[in-house]
């Protein structure tokens, strides 16, 4: 939870952002008495040795490419587990000093994307002027659920041959994605990482599953192997995105139920058909509901290898039910976390 609050707080100077960091480690809950209240870091008297402690860390790392683009890093909690974004603070940092800035969501559009506009964004009151959505020809492949994967080993050889066909069938997923961010009203383009093993013919038929999905355009980029000359054509598409008119809304609003909230990050960014929920996550939701953090976002803590909450489903499944076991509250951080299915939370939160 203290990565979280450090990369959600917030502040115009030193001294503000300071004193976010100590309010929001003192919300922090780190027990329940015996009539079942919260205890905060603040009760135990611990908050102001624990900003001490941080108060160096809330200053980003001043990095830069090959090229001498600057780079800011700064926190890294996980999408999956997390809310899978680098500090505010990092982005308020790189909003005074550039025309563009452009700053990471982790994972999917349906983990670490929806995240950042649901909870980033409601931290800071900033709005991105366009969405990327990156994609590769393997991954699209991979989503048709055909080939088998597996963590440290070669990609099976059949994955890598011409086939704009599976690119098509896997690019479902990347439909959903694209469709996914379009619902925060904010123009969507995509960049295709381009592989040396990727055919034209593969990379007209994701071009055509990324227009079909409604973004404004697709660009390939070989930043890789060509430094910032293989992603120009994609600096120009995100720059024309930018400059489209925009409708930025959330995906729901904080004073509906957190079973509410959860039901709607299922059915609209998951495909989900309804959420199911364990007697101790239906007990978790009522108590913090009674002491009164029904009003926080959603952080949902799910695979990030499905669009739903089992790994083994790729592609765009729809009509499931979507498990809950579990529900936990990051007070301090500003949101509930629900675990979906077999998630396992460590080593983030």
């Amino acid at each position: 939870e203290l990565m979280a609050i450090l990369a959600l707080a917030d502040g115009k100077s030193t001294l503000e952002a300071i004193r976010d960091l100590r309010e929001r480690i003192g919300r922090m809950v780190v027990a329940f008495d015996t009539e079942g209240k919260p205890v905060t870091a603040d009760q135990i008297r611990a908050a102001g040795a624990a900003t001490v402690l941080l108060r160096n860390a809330l200053h980003p790392n001043l990095m830069q490419t090959i090229e001498n683009t600057p780079a800011l890093i700064h926190c890294g909690p996980f999408a999956n587990i997390a809310h899978g974004n680098s500090s505010i603070l990092a982005d308020r940092i790189a909003l005074r000093f550039a025309d563009y800035v452009v700053t990471e969501a982790g994972f999917g559009m349906d983990i670490g994307g929806e995240k950042f506009f649901d909870i980033k964004c409601r931290a800071s009151g900033l709005v991105p002027d366009a969405v990327v959505v990156v994609a590769t020809i393997r991954a699209m492949k991979a989503h048709t659920g055909k080939y088998r994967i597996r963590p440290g080993k070669p990609l099976p050889e059949e994955l890598l041959l011409e086939n704009p066909g599976d690119v098509v069938e896997g690019g479902a997923n990347l439909r959903k994605q694209i469709e996914n961010a379009r619902k925060y009203g904010i123009p969507v383009v995509a960049a295709l990482n381009r592989f040396p093993e990727d055919r034209p013919s593969e990379i007209e038929a994701a071009r055509r599953v990324v227009e079909e999905a409604g973004a404004l355009g697709m660009a390939v980029s070989t930043v890789f192997a060509e430094g910032s000359r293989g992603g120009t054509d994609l600096a120009r598409l995100v720059v024309e995105a930018a400059e489209q008119p925009a409708d930025f809304r959330f995906l729901y609003p904080l004073d509906t139920s957190i079973r509410e909230k959860i039901e709607t990050i299922a059915r609209e960014i998951y495909g989900a058909a309804e959420v199911s929920y364990s007697e101790e996550a239906a007990a978790q939701i009522d108590a913090f509901e009674a002491n009164g953090f029904g009003n926080l976002p959603i952080c949902m803590a799910k695979t990030h290898l499905s669009l739903s909450h089992d790994p083994k489903r790729p592609g765009a499944p729809s009509g499931f039910v979507f498990p809950i076991r579990e529900v936990r509250a990051s007070v301090g951080a500003g949101f509930i976390y629900p675990l979906a299915g077999t998630m396992m939370t460590m080593p983030g939160l």
